[in-house]
């Protein structure tokens, strides 16, 4: 059958979702995906495989100088949450609303956090998020507790949390999407059966990914379809150039067309921009639904960065992605703007870490063991702006090509100096001795887990891609349901605003 109702192209974390949404409605209902199951296999825990890119793509994008760069990318079923790290946050109200920051001003949604709070909710509920409410004062307020409790702090992190709350801060546990298997009296089970899971792909399904959650979800329901190996190439329109009516695609060298009544693109904000840029025609000889030339524009990726903290005590946690510290999310005393957030992340890596402690690697004897025996890995977070210069572009072949400049990178410097303050303090009062170390970077432009804002919704077609309801503007049965939408990047992770508004968006396509 080459005939559906609805086209999903992506099984992301947009993608994803909105197909379990959609599965129940009866409608016939075709998912493609560029790329294949991930394997279940050995290497799937082995970190120095995840680390040389077993599993990130092999194609290359290029910058705006030209220079090829490889990307932090995954073409799987799942998209890039078969490697996330489960971190499901909400963005804060005052991310919904016009913000000032050093460098400039974060616009303001066209809807507001309440409008995504009924989603919000229902997303934490599909995606058996983990958590506390109530802990972190900047979080938006709810109806419901998180569906489950958050997972116990291993006795170091719970020792570091403490440390921390002293110092007048509030650590919260950090939300996390796990399926955490039942015990014999149908209590929730607290101990992990994984410890690999941030930036792995967790073969056990304990991980809520959009794979696990999301397309398994969906194919129990037989008018539901997932062709894999197939890269959508283009979308095609009637001769009106008003309606999509279907995806080309490529599958084993040959060229493959399906058609449908609806068709919703969830590729990610970086390839959804690329796929409608390459769909121009003789109606939308900029790309399609780019009458306002925004397509691609305004990409953002965040102030990513990774800061490893080295102390004399030991860490021997072996699931360490506990701590969110939220305090600096809107300011701070010292800073009348937005810092941004600071999370634990999963054990560095073997090539992460080498990289990081450089030189000092095997001075005094202490190898890669004893620094991964010590370190505390954090991850923080600090919002970039959208700027039309900062864009997603694609050459005659179709490649694609990231014009992008950092900015607000002074909320970035400050929310790191607020870290290691925070963490020599925890190191002076333990009375261990030696003196706290930090080492790690900056992610750069081939950091891309967090990005979204190249196809931004509104109200006003010249200044937007898509309308509230994440339609085209331009097309009367195209959609967009991934991270594009968003016009602002708020400074949390956007894969739970994803899962939400996909279901936002599931709910109004399944009524017409």
């Amino acid at each position: 059958m080459t005939n559906f109702d609805i086209i999903i192209i992506g099984t992301g974390a947009g993608g994803g979702t909105l197909a379990c949404k959609l599965a129940p409605s009866g409608k016939r209902i075709l998912i493609l995906e560029r790329g294949d199951f991930l394997p279940r296999e050995r290497e799937n825990w082995d970190p120095l495989a995840v680390a040389q890119g077993r599993y990130r793509t092999t194609e290359m994008w290029r910058d705006a100088g030209g220079k090829e760069f490889s990307p932090y990318q995954h073409y799987w079923v799942g998209g890039n949450t078969k490697m996330y790290g489960g971190a499901l946050l909400r963005l804060r109200e005052s991310d919904f609303g016009a913000t000032q920051h050093f460098d400039g001003i974060s616009p303001a949604w066209p809807l507001k956090y309440s409008d995504f709070a009924p989603w919000y909710d229902e997303a934490e509920r599909l995606y058996a998020v983990h958590g506390t409410r109530g802990v972190d004062p900047t979080e938006p307020p709810a109806a419901t507790g998180y569906p489950y409790p958050a997972l116990p702090f291993e006795p170091r992190m719970r020792e570091v949390s403490d440390a921390i709350r002293r110092q007048g801060y509030h650590p919260s546990p950090i939300p996390l999407a796990i399926r955490l298997p039942q015990d014999l009296n149908g209590r929730q089970n607290d101990r992990l059966h994984i410890e690999l899971y941030d930036g792995y792909p967790d073969p056990t399904g304990a991980k809520g990914d959009s794979h696990v959650v999301g397309i398994q979800g969906a194919l129990q329901y037989p008018n539901v379809t997932l062709l894999r190996n197939r890269k959508a190439l283009k979308i095609n329109t009637d001769a009106s150039g008003k309606r999509a009516v279907s995806v080309t695609v490529a599958h084993e060298g040959q060229e493959e067309t399906y058609r449908a009544d609806t068709i919703v693109v969830s590729c990610g904000a970086i390839n959804s921009a690329a796929l409608l840029l390459r769909s121009a025609n003789e109606k939308h000889p900029a790309g399609l639904a780019n009458s306002s030339g925004l397509v691609g524009r305004n990409l953002m990726i965040h102030n990513n960065g990774v800061v490893l903290a080295y102390s004399a005590k030991p860490n021997p946690s072996a699931f360490q992605k506990a701590i969110l510290i939220p305090d600096f999310y809107h300011g701070a005393g010292d800073s009348p703007f937005p810092l941004g957030a600071i999370q634990n992340m999963g054990k560095a890596d073997p090539l992460l870490l080498a990289d990081a402690v450089g030189d000092e690697l095997g001075k005094d004897g202490k190898d890669a063991a004893h620094f991964a025996g010590h370190i505390i890995d954090y991850f923080i977070t600090a919002e970039d702006l959208p700027m039309p210069e900062n864009r997603v572009t694609v050459d005659a072949n179709g490649h694609i090509q990231l014009h992008y400049t950092q900015n607000n990178l002074e909320a970035y410097r400050r929310l790191r100096e607020k870290l290691i303050r925070i963490m020599d303090d925890v190191a002076e009062n333990e009375g261990v001795g030696g003196t706290t170390k930090y080492y790690g970077f900056k992610l750069g432009i081939g950091g891309v887990s967090h990005q979204n804002g190249t196809c931004r919704f509104g109200a006003d077609p010249k200044t937007s891609v898509l309308d509230i309801n994440c339609k085209a503007h331009d097309l009367d049965n195209l959609y967009v349901a991934d991270t594009s939408f968003f016009p602002s990047s708020g400074a949390v992770n956007p894969a739970l605003t994803a899962m939400a508004n996909a279901l936002r968006v599931g709910e109004l396509l399944a009524a017409l």
